[in-house]
């Protein structure tokens, strides 16, 4: 979300965890005595990132579950159909938002749970099982928000543990170290913080794509205050949820929304426009940095607004960014955004058509 809060805390009815199924396969353990996760049959070779980010294409991310403080908690639980559901609907890629940060020890080395690896480790193996891309990412790290210096070591080493784990996964596994920077976290913090984060990745993964942002929520004009790393192997990413009165009207996390009820979105010229504006500047960004473009969420929220309105609006942004060789990741798979309706087991046909172009 862009501005306010991050997305995903929506106050859904609690729900109890589930039984967590785990990976068929078998962490090893690496020279240097870190755990290693390895699939059979699947090694890295590495993808130019333009390349990589075509294959990304249009993907839905995976949201309220791995990022909720307890997964469930926010009323979604992960499940084997959903990735077979994903694939053959036409999606190419998964996001997982994932707060490891709530998973970790608050001492140093900072110990990832070994059995929220193991979670992590499922849901990256049914992605692949099923030809999709995944890509993991630092979500909700709010400590980090509130005191980007005293949480520095602490992210850091949480990410040397996950670059550490994934290092032998093949290159359809992309590395997103953190979701909408904000708070502490100025562009000149940030753009320190990634680069160090982005060496502490290389160590273990020297040549896999890793996503990079702005900072100031990650929005669309966030990477204009940023300066491309000199790194070859890097895809950058921005969040779309423009107008937000029209996307977030009624979120129970966004103060005032509740004024907001009732936007729609008739796509005028105007309105048309906005976004095509938008879009441009930030595509020749991109171009500017020579690095391709991923827009890792974009959706609008469902529980107020009208759905030919959420139709329109999602088809235009989708072929605005397609056409501009922007990928996408849909925000979210099956919760008060989502593109399947988890309760009547069926897709949401209005956003799913205007997603994936019926």
């Amino acid at each position: 979300m862009i501005g306010i809060v991050t997305l995903g805390a929506c106050s859904l009815p609690p729900a109890p965890p589930a039984r967590l199924a785990g990976p068929t396969s078998t962490p090893a353990t690496g020279a240097s005595g870190a755990t290693v996760f390895r699939l059979p049959g699947r090694t890295f070779e590495p993808l130019d990132p333009f390349e990589q980010n075509r294959a990304l294409g249009r993907g839905v991310n995976l949201g309220n579950a791995l990022e909720a403080p307890v997964e469930g908690e926010w009323g979604m639980v992960l499940q084997e159909e959903f990735f077979p559901l994903i694939r053959q609907a036409g999606f190419a890629t998964v996001r997982v938002p994932i707060r490891w940060s709530a998973h970790a020890t608050r001492q140093a080395p900072y110990t990832i749970s070994p059995r929220f690896f193991g979670r992590v480790d499922w849901v990256i193996e049914n992605a692949l099982n099923n030809g999709l891309n995944v890509v993991i990412n630092m979500h909700h790290y709010e400590e980090l928000f509130r005191d980007a210096s005293g949480e520095r070591a602490r992210f850091l080493a949480l990410w040397d543990q996950i670059a550490t784990r994934y290092s032998d996964l093949p290159a359809e596994v992309v590395f997103e170290p953190l979701n909408e920077p904000h708070g502490t976290l100025t562009s000149g913090v940030w753009q320190r913080l990634f680069e160090d984060v982005l060496a502490v990745i290389r160590r273990t993964n020297p040549r896999r794509n890793v996503v990079f942002t702005g900072a100031n929520w990650g929005g669309p004009d966030s990477l204009r205050g940023m300066k491309r790393p000199d790194d070859p192997h890097l895809i950058a990413t921005f969040h779309y949820y423009l107008p937000f009165q029209f996307t977030h009207q009624g979120a129970e996390w966004v103060d005032g929304s509740n004024a907001w009820i009732g936007t729609t979105w008739k796509g005028t010229g105007n309105q048309r426009a906005q976004i095509d504006y938008e879009l441009d500047q930030v595509a020749r960004w991109a171009k500017d940095n020579a690095i391709p473009l991923w827009m890792g969420e974009f959706g609008s929220y469902g529980k107020h607004a009208d759905i030919e309105s959420r139709e329109r609006w999602t088809r235009y942004v989708a072929r605005a960014a397609e056409a501009r060789g922007i990928s996408w990741a849909y925000w979210e798979f099956g919760a008060g955004f989502g593109v399947y309706d988890r309760a009547r087991r069926q897709w949401n046909e209005p956003i799913l058509n205007a997603l994936i172009a019926r």
